[in-house]
């Protein structure tokens, strides 16, 4: 029988950890154990939960008045169904709302594991849909979009195209509306991508945000592929993991499916209370089968720190059974003069994705695209061609009015 093993960091007064992870243990299975008659264990005894460790952790400095550790306790497969629903309010439901305890991750027995086919392409599968093999992808995002029509939309999208950008994603705000309806952006980017790719000989792929009735949904996604969609931009916390994994799952979405954290904040925010960053965006988005999941940078405004970022990466990338990896999208407050230490941090196997960084360059977004791809171009050949020299016009002005700090150059 398969099981779950959910960790999660507690805050206690008295210090009394085991009390406190048997209390879990029974409260989220059996609800009881020692009152129950001894034929009556016999028939729940597969059902309960176990107490796997308990790790006292040195105290916080701001809450010294309290103990802290990490549990880890067992939850069987007989308890749930597979589904994200049923594991979530099995190992975290009323759990969550008992103050000062955050669920920090979720380890799966290898067959509950093998159960998520996860994302349809990963990285391998987008690579080969661009024939990228070498460097980070380049992503970009539509921006002042609200109010604006189809033909401002197209001529958005041949520049950041002309640029050298790989992606170009909805901005997660722009929903189905009048002047750029949801159908007619996908006929416009086929268009205009079509001309770009006989320009420039590299193809790039337009992300439209799928939006609207969550049980319109499927639907939805299924007239974007008819249409000839490249991606899908999905905020899947506003839904709910379930349904990125269904339409994931569902054999006639054929696209890459791009994951935004919109909402997340809510979730993992806090350090004391909530969900651990690197489960939700990582290991969850991995197994409900996103191809590429974006999450806050560690150099914008909006940042998360770090090691928390580099844990999302982790679990996003690293080796788990038949899962396909998924790209992981450091997002918000990337410049040209961050490209060498996106990659020193995420590697190659990561997207660089830019908002203003692109569209704020002087002399436009293909020019700011060129930027970032004649950066990126530099970093690569850098390692394998000693004293590397390019023309890198675009460049130069984008780095005169971001900067490059040092420390972070070769």
């Amino acid at each position: 029988m398969g099981q779950i093993i959910a960790t999660y960091q507690v805050y206690d007064k008295t210090g009394d950890f085991a009390k406190k992870a048997e209390g879990i243990a029974l409260g989220l299975t059996v609800g009881t154990w020692t009152d129950l008659p001894t034929l009556v264990q016999d028939q729940v005894k597969k059902h309960k939960g176990q107490v796997v460790s308990i790790e006292e952790l040195p105290p916080d400095p701001k809450r010294a008045d309290l103990k802290k550790a990490l549990l880890k306790i067992a939850y069987p497969s007989a308890n749930f169904s597979l589904d994200f629903p049923a594991i979530l309010t099995t190992v975290f439901g009323k759990l969550s709302l008992d103050g000062m305890i955050k669920l920090m991750d979720l380890e799966f027995s290898s067959d509950l594991r093998d159960c998520f086919p996860g994302p349809k392409f990963g990285i391998e599968g987008l690579r080969e849909k661009l024939k990228v093999h070498d460097r980070p992808l380049l992503m970009s995002i539509f921006k002042s979009m609200l109010g604006r029509d189809l033909s401002y939309f197209g001529e958005q999208l041949r520049k950041q195209a002309l640029g050298g950008v790989d992606l170009v994603k909805d901005d997660e705000i722009l929903f189905d509306n009048p002047l750029t309806p949801f159908s007619s952006r996908i006929l416009v980017a086929k268009d205009v991508l079509r001309k770009t790719e006989e320009l420039t000989g590299e193809k790039t792929l337009y992300a439209i945000h799928l939006s609207g009735p969550t049980f319109e949904l499927l639907d939805k996604a299924r007239q974007a592929v008819e249409l000839g969609a490249d991606a899908l931009l999905f905020n899947v916390f506003a839904y709910g993991l379930d349904v990125l994994q269904s339409l994931a799952d569902h054999p006639e979405i054929s696209v890459p499916i791009l994951a935004h954290p919109a909402v997340s904040g809510a979730l993992t925010s806090s350090p004391i209370y909530g969900v651990h960053s690197a489960l939700l965006l990582g290991k969850l988005l991995r197994y409900a089968g996103a191809d590429l999941v974006l999450f806050p940078s560690p150099y914008g405004s909006v940042a998360l720190e770090k090691e928390v970022t580099l844990a999302i990466t982790e679990e996003l990338t690293r080796p788990a059974g038949q899962l396909k990896r998924s790209f992981p999208v450091p997002s918000a407050g990337i410049h040209p003069g961050l490209v060498p230490q996106l990659i020193k941090d995420f590697g190659v196997d990561s997207v660089i994705n830019a908002g203003g960084g692109i569209h704020g360059h002087p002399d436009g977004a293909e020019a700011g695209g060129k930027a970032f791809r004649q950066v990126i171009d530099r970093e690569i050949k850098s390692h394998f061609v000693e004293n590397y020299t390019r023309k890198q016009q675009e460049l130069d002005v984008a780095l005169s009015i971001w900067g490059e700090n040092k420390k972070w150059t070769k």
